[in-house]
Formats: C-alpha cells, structure tokens, sequence
C-alpha cells in the first residue's frame, strides 16, 4: 500500500493504466552461469538471424515464449527475435523477407523450401503508449479499416488495442508484453538473457503473472484471457498456475470475446484444442470456471471431453502433436461434432428415409446449427463432410468400392475416424483391421482380403433369420354354393361360375359375361347361343 501510494505521488503508475508516466521496470542481464540456457536447443537459423542484424549494427534477441521454454529446458517449436530495426530495414538484410500485417508490421524471414522451409518471425521493438493518448475509432480490425488508415496507434472504445506501429526502446517493449516469463530477451551470441519484470523469478516460481493491471491488460487485447488459459494448460505439467491476481479478473473478462472477430476466434480455439495439450485445455478451462461462453465450438469440445469418442481425438490430438505428426482441424472438429451427425442421421432413417441422402440432410442441419459461418470456409467444411460421408463406405467391402475408397484424398482422415469408432466400439475391430490391412496390401492381397469380405457376407446372410411367405387361406365356402346331396351335379354347376357369394352372404356378383371372338369355336356371325331352344 506504501509503496503504491509513493508511485501515485512521484507520478508513477501500473503499466497498462493512465496517469502518470509507468515504470517500466529495471534491466537485469543475467549471465550463462545463472540462467543454465543450454546453446544446443536453440535453432540455428533463429540464431543466424540474430547475428546478421547484430552484425548491421542493430540490438537483436529471441524473444518471448522461446526464451521461457529455454528455461524450462524445453526445445522450443518456433523462435521469434526482436529488434530496433524497423520492418523495412530488417527486410533489406535478408534474401527472402517479407513484411505481412497492419494491426502490427512483422517480418517473416523464410529459410529453406518446400516442406522442410521455417519462418523466423522478427518484430521490431515497440513503443508503451498509454491508451488514453491513442487515436479512438469504433468497431474492431474487421470493421474499422478505414478508420484506421493512416492511424500507428489506435484502441476501440472499449480500450481495445486495434494498431499498434510504434517504435521504440527495449523496455518499453517489454512492458507492453503480457506474461513476465514470456518478457525476456535472450542473446545467442553473448549467452546474456536480459529482463526487466522479474521473469526469470517467476519462471522458477512456475508462475504466470501478467504485467501490469490483468483487468486493463485483458481489455487491451481479450485474445489475452485465452493466452493465459492456453499457457497455464501447456505448463501445468511442469507445476505452473495462474497468479490470484492474474486469474481474478478472467471470467469477468470473458464478454470482452464477444467484440473479436470470428476468424480470430476460431484460430485461437484451434490453437488450445490443436498444440499438444488440448486435455489440460479442457481441465483449464474448467478449474477457471470458464467451461462455456469463450467460443461455442470450444463449449462442444468442452461438454463432449469426457464422452469416450471426443475423449479418444482430443488424446489422439495431443499424441500426433507431441510426435511431431501434422493435425487437421477438420478431423478434430469432426470428432467434436459427430454425436449430433449420428442422431441426426438415426432419426431419419428411422423416418425410412434413404441412408445417403439421410446423413447428407443431418450434415447440412449441423453445420446450420454449430457452424454457421465456419461452414462458408471452404476446404474445412469440405473435408468434414467427406470425413462423415464415408464412414457408411466402410461398411462395402465389394466390388470396386474399396479400390476407389483408398485411391481419395482424403481417405486417411477418414479411416483414422473410423478406427477412433471402432476403439471406443462403435463399429467391430474387425471391420478396421481388414482396411488397414487393405490400404498396405498388394493386388494379390487385396484380392484375398475381398475373397474374406465376400464369405463373411454370405456367413452373415444365412445367419439372417428366413421369413417364408404364409399362403394366404382360401375364404370359407358358402352353404349355398355347395352341393345339396351327392349327384346334384346340376344345381351345383348351375351355380359353380355363374354367381360368386361375397363372405358376409350379400347378395351375389353378377358373372361377367365373356365376349366371343368372331369366328372362333363356338359360333361365328349369326350363330345361334348354345341354350337357344331349351
């Protein structure tokens, strides 16, 4: 309290808040010998980037997340470096650079081709400027780009940070970050790690702490509430959490979403489910009391963890990622959504309708409801529907189907989907062992394993119960059709043919009276009826 009343009387105030000018804490360069960095886990094209602008005569580190997972004695998975070298300068050292981004000017410097080529991100060192100084616009980056045209610093009404171009000095860059322990610079050429918010404490606290107020700080940038969220879940297996402070104000925070565009969103909920640690995601976001109201897609995922089909992918999910193994979001979100597909096309097929058109119908009416305009990103949907489209096919194993299943693009999605089925026991193991034997197979195999399917088919036809047609029984004769006494013949065929007596004993059926062909048997023209003269 002392403390903080001395800062408000020298004129000091909490990063992220107005009035007066902010500390922006004090430089510490801490040496190999105490922050343990090992050299061999940084990526040498990070660490040649780095040279290169320090050989131009400017400042250069790795910064953020990077230096954290250093640390921590991780590799990190990308590496990002900061400069005082504006975008355009930093662009001019490097072959192939190029500048992307209005909201904050980057550089991408590519290295390799292909495949195997990687992107070192550098962003020059920015300014703190407090909000109340910045140019105000209404709406967000979706909507206010012409408001924004010539603006380097710009904040919505809310106080949320819409641009954000200007340079500055070191410290100042580092106050505008969020997390102490992801606020620190590390050199790979003198070993020196520089920090000015006690993040090398924190990080040995296994702390996550926000700079500044967490309230100001989440209203500048909502993205934040779920950074935070993401890096607690991928450091909670090393024993971090979320600072009181820090947490406090999150679930309050979690309206301020509602103005971020969608797209933005949906990459941020990618990229909790899809990192490699979408299990402690999801119990994150539960100890948070933030279960529902980030992202509805995210609110599926989150009610659906603990079911054994989406409790499966999002295992399955994290296994791929730590294996260094590519994940699609189509096939996660196929997972997520398959519950309401299934029901969906069971209702209908137990209204008779056809099966393919069925699920067809109960894909469109998912996408309608959970989707929305996710559903208009082309190649996501596309690859969705096809995933859910052939899980059906699996079932036909003869004829051509099985050679023109393996021969699709998206084939290998489609089967991982349907051994996830038949994990949890939704369709036979047997039925997804045959298709990974098939999809290896040679043609003399595959012929075999078709001979297999063709005897299991017929096994199972004559196991079908037989239904036999039950001949219908003939209608009980009428007393008065029948003859009166043995050699009445007469009376009996009198009657037989001439008059039919309906079951309730009404009145008879006129017989209808064939006509005779002309010249037949039996008269021609002019002939007289066979009776004439009885």
């Amino acid at each position: 309290m002392i403390k903080k009343f001395l800062d408000k009387l020298m004129g000091k105030s909490t990063p992220g808040t107005s009035g007066g000018k902010p500390h922006f804490g004090k430089r510490e360069e801490v040496p190999a010998s105490v922050h343990g960095i090992n050299p061999e886990l940084v990526d040498r094209r990070a660490a040649e980037v780095v040279a290169t602008l320090k050989q131009a005569g400017f400042e250069a580190y790795i910064v953020g997340g990077a230096v954290r997972d250093l640390l921590l004695g991780l590799r990190p998975k990308d590496f990002d470096v900061a400069t005082n070298a504006t975008p355009e300068q930093v662009k001019g050292l490097f072959r192939r650079a190029f500048i992307i981004g209005k909201r904050f000017r980057i550089v991408h410097v590519v290295h390799g081709r292909g495949r195997e080529h990687e992107v070192i991100e550098v962003s020059t060192f920015r300014a703190y400027l407090d909000n109340a100084a910045a140019g105000q616009v209404a709406g967000n980056e979706k909507t206010s780009k012409q408001q924004l045209s010539g603006m380097q610093h710009a904040v919505d009404a809310s106080g949320r940070v819409l641009r954000d171009n200007v340079w500055g000095p070191q410290d100042e860059d580092a106050t505008r970050r969020d997390f102490t322990v992801n606020a620190m610079y590390y050199d790979p050429v003198s070993q020196i790690v520089v920090d000015y918010h006690k993040g090398l404490q924190d990080a040995k606290k296994k702390t996550l702490r926000m700079i500044g107020d967490p309230a100001t700080r989440y209203r500048e940038d909502p993205v934040r509430i779920i950074r935070a969220v993401r890096f607690a879940a991928k450091l909670s297996g090393l024993g971090f959490s979320i600072e009181a402070k820090t947490a406090a104000p999150l679930v309050q925070s979690q309206l301020l979403l509602a103005e971020v565009p969608q797209s933005r969103m949906f990459d941020e909920m990618l990229k909790l489910l899809q990192t490699g640690h979408a299990i402690a995601t999801i119990e994150q976001l539960r100890k948070l009391g933030m279960a529902k109201g980030i992202y509805p897609l995210l609110d599926v995922a989150v009610e659906r963890a603990d079911t054994p089909f989406v409790k499966a992918a999002l295992v399955d999910t994290d296994r791929r990622v730590n294996e260094g193994k590519p994940v699609a979001p189509s096939f996660l979100l196929a997972c997520v959504l398959w519950e309401d597909v299934r029901n969906g096309w069971q209702e209908r097929l137990n209204q008779r309708h056809h099966p393919l058109p069925a699920l067809q119908e109960a894909i469109d009416e998912v996408f309608d409801k959970r989707i929305g305009d996710v559903s208009g990103r082309g190649k996501l949907a596309a690859d969705m529907r096809e995933i859910w489209v052939m899980q059906p096919r699996f079932e036909k194993r003869v004829g051509s189907t099985p050679f023109g299943m393996v021969m699709q693009p998206r084939f290998r999605a489609g089967f991982d989907f349907m051994r996830l089925r038949a994990d949890v026991g939704e369709v036979g193991e047997a039925l997804a062992e045959w298709w990974q034997d098939f999809q290896t197979a040679d043609d003399e195999r595959r012929e075999d394993l078709m001979d297999q399917a063709r005897e299991e088919q017929k096994v199972r036809q004559k196991a079908q119960p037989v239904v036999k047609r039950v001949p219908r029984a003939a209608p009980a004769a009428d007393p008065r059709a029948l003859p009166r006494a043995e050699g009445a013949e007469g009376d009996a065929n009198a009657n037989d043919g001439d008059a039919e007596f309906p079951s309730d004993g009404g009145a008879p059926k006129k017989r209808r009276r064939r006509r005779r062909k002309p010249g037949g048997a039996g008269g021609g023209e002019g002939a007289a009826p066979a009776a004439a003269g009885d």
